[in-house]
């Protein structure tokens, strides 16, 4: 059978430019995919300042990171194309981009991942002028000085900074482990489930077993199995895959919210009371998930440590499968997946591997006899500790306690409007973080609604602490 060929989509280049000042610069945002280039965004888009901007990122591809880096045009966004719009204030703004450039113009659809780094890319190209500098390199670290920050990037390159901005992103999956052992380096061991020549390469009658059953597994799971005779089998703690989107007309559910203090065993009881109540109304449990939205980060603020805890280990995963959810015709995918006997997902997680050179024997809780597959893929999602990440910048930043992880280990300690804590618990001025590392502060924080009222709320904060930071 001959290998199927991956439909993929290029991103045109951003031209790198250069920083006027002997290197200076206003604003500093270290990572270029969604949630820099959406700061980067905000901060062309207002004329009431002029500030200095500079992005770095080490891809030299600006508006990707892993989120919308693939070049597999079978992943698409998760959300909707009314919800996307780089704006919240202009929500047809990605739908009119999309009519203009040719694509799916629809309000509903789903558009592939990688046009949305188009769209990123060419609003920021549109905005942009001698204010913007982007710098294809990775920085290395970022050290507080008198009057502002120096940024250490590959090749010796210095450059300084008023305020820093760090829009990291999710971080690739932490490393595969069993008996607190890693798995070892092998043909069959694909520690990056974004690898996708890797995956391509893998034969076309191929067993493939998916450590994760989220959103990751997903777009693995359809980049494997379209056009070959492959069988892939997820396996999770719970074996739950994210739910589908489904057409409906009815608009959020708003549910009554609770003041003061709450319970992770309230907030659970409330979604299953407003489940029911909508139900009865004929209204999709889909809408009320969706009302929950807005509301969501002042309810995780509320709850104590304790609390948090307690949500975490017994109902996070019942409540992300609800709210991250597939696209229609991925879901549609899928089923027909399972309905051929070509995918399956199963509970337990990985009980044993024992390595036959370019085949593994994988023991699985769930099934009766062990599985000999041609790869086991690491599809556990982004890895959230800061304090384990291999990236250089986050080993420096750890390590000298200007970073730090928040108690649960989901991000970076920070204020709710992502000015960074260092590790005595103190603000560190100029210091911000963007999109997935709030999580821990946040909760609500990695899907592009949240994210783009993040850097819009910079950007109408930074102009006047660059003005304080900066000497007369």
């Amino acid at each position: 059978m001959v290998q199927p060929e991956v439909p993929t989509v290029d991103v045109p280049p951003l031209t790198p430019t250069v920083e006027s000042d002997q290197g200076r610069t206003d604003v500093a945002i270290v990572g270029g995919g969604a949630s820099g280039t959406l700061t980067a965004i905000h901060l062309m888009a207002s004329r009431a300042h002029d500030l200095r901007v500079t992005v770095h990122d080490t891809s030299g591809e600006i508006g990707t990171g892993l989120a919308y880096g693939t070049t597999d045009r079978r992943h698409l966004l998760n959300v909707r194309s009314r919800h996307m719009s780089a704006f919240p204030d202009i929500p047809g703004d990605l739908v009119e981009w999309a009519r203009r450039t040719g694509r799916q113009p629809d309000a509903q659809a789903f558009l592939p991942r990688r046009d949305y780094a188009i769209y990123l890319r060419e609003t920021l190209d549109r905005l942009r002028d001698d204010r913007f500098a982007f710098r294809p390199e990775r920085v290395l670290d970022v050290i507080p000085a008198a009057d502002g920050f120096e940024l250490h990037a590959t090749g010796g390159r210095v450059t300084r900074a008023a305020t820093v901005v760090l829009a990291f992103g999710n971080q690739r999956p932490a490393p595969l482990s069993l008996g607190g052992q890693q798995l070892p380096e092998a043909d069959w061991h694909l520690p990056d489930p974004w690898d996708l020549d890797r995956l391509g390469r893998l034969a076309p009658d191929a067993v493939v077993v998916l450590v994760g059953s989220g959103l990751t597994a997903v777009d693995a799971a359809v980049t494997l199995l379209e056009g070959t005779d492959r069988r892939v089998v997820m396996v999770s703690r719970h074996g739950l895959l994210p739910r589908a989107h489904i057409e409906q007309n009815s608009t959020a559910w708003l549910s009554p919210v609770p003041h003061g203090a709450v319970t992770a065993d309230q907030l659970a009881e409330l979604l299953r009371d407003q489940i029911a109540a909508a139900r009865r109304q004929g209204v999709d449990w889909r809408a009320v998930v969706d009302g929950l939205r807005a509301p969501t980060q002042g309810l995780w603020q509320r709850l104590s440590q304790a609390e948090r805890e307690r949500f975490l280990t017994t109902y996070a995963r019942d409540w992300e499968v609800r709210r991250h959810r597939m696209a229609t015709d991925v879901a549609a995918l899928l089923d027909g997946y399972r309905d051929a006997g070509r995918l399956e997902a199963v509970a337990g997680g990985l009980a044993g591997v024992s390595d036959h050179g370019h085949r593994v024997e994988v023991e699985l809780p769930a099934l009766p006899d062990s599985l000999f597959a041609d790869a086991v893929v690491n599809c556990t999602g982004p890895m959230t500790d800061i304090s384990r990440s291999p990236d250089p910048l986050h080993q420096a930043l750890v390590q000298r306690g200007v970073l730090t992880p928040d108690p649960l280990r989901l991000g970076v300690a920070c204020t709710p409007h992502g000015e960074v804590l260092d590790v005595s618990g103190q603000v560190v001025p100029g210091l911000h973080v963007v999109g997935p590392p709030r999580k821990g502060t946040l909760w609500e924080t990695t899907a592009v609604p949240e994210i783009r009222s993040q850097a819009a709320a910079l950007a109408q904060r930074l102009p006047e602490q660059v003005r304080r930071l900066t000497p007369a």
